[in-house]
């Protein structure tokens, strides 16, 4: 069993958005050598279509069109990595192009409470809620939440058993927030992006 490959998670990238993010053209031995210098590899790189659906880009069917994507080796320590966002910032913070992102939280003289009802806690006794604003999320950045959700749930979240992630869209939503266990065959909800329900498969 090769172990490295174990502890080294491969994301794809696509290579004319992160190079947008880093503000710079590289060939491709210059990109090789940029990831060696900041430990990660560059392990393939691959020509693929990219389907817009109406799932994975809010709504836009679209047409296939080609796109250069790399593949990435990335420590597996490192979650930060696992989006081109947090990949593109850790590289960028690197070559000195920006500072790393810092973060704050704001007071709010009306939080919102979510309320945990006591079933729920037996099977899922902690919930970390955060309300994000002035976020504006484009066909890419979309892909690149729900990629970054899904790799997190197959790597640290183990596959879900420990813990899920969910994205939601608070301009639609409106207290009381509730979280609530059920039986698989009531659950109904509304995935991200889409404009109607859905039972859970």
């Amino acid at each position: 069993v090769n172990q490295r490959a174990l502890r080294m998670p491969t994301i794809s990238v696509n290579r004319d958005l992160l190079f947008k993010e880093l503000g710079k053209e590289y060939t491709e031995d210059e990109f090789q050598e940029l990831c060696f210098e900041f430990g990660i590899e560059l392990d393939e790189v691959v020509e693929e279509e990219e389907l817009a659906t109406a799932k994975r880009n809010l709504g836009d069917t679209g047409t296939p069109k080609t796109v250069v994507n790399y593949k990435i080796e990335v420590p597996a320590n490192r979650y930060d990595l696992l989006c081109l966002e947090g990949l593109s910032s850790a590289l960028n913070a690197f070559t000195g192009r920006s500072a790393p992102p810092t973060f704050s939280l704001a007071e709010t003289p009306s939080p919102l409470r979510m309320v945990v009802e006591p079933e729920t806690a037996e099977v899922r006794p902690y919930v970390v809620c955060a309300v994000l604003r002035g976020v504006t999320l484009d066909h890419a950045a979309y892909n690149s939440l729900i990629d970054l959700q899904d790799r997190m749930h197959h790597n640290i979240c183990s596959r879900r058993r420990l813990v899920a992630i969910g994205t939601h869209d608070l301009d639609t939503l409106s207290p009381p927030f509730v979280y609530r266990a059920l039986r698989p065959e009531d659950i109904q909800f509304r995935p991200l992006g889409e404009d109607r329900d859905v039972l859970r498969p």
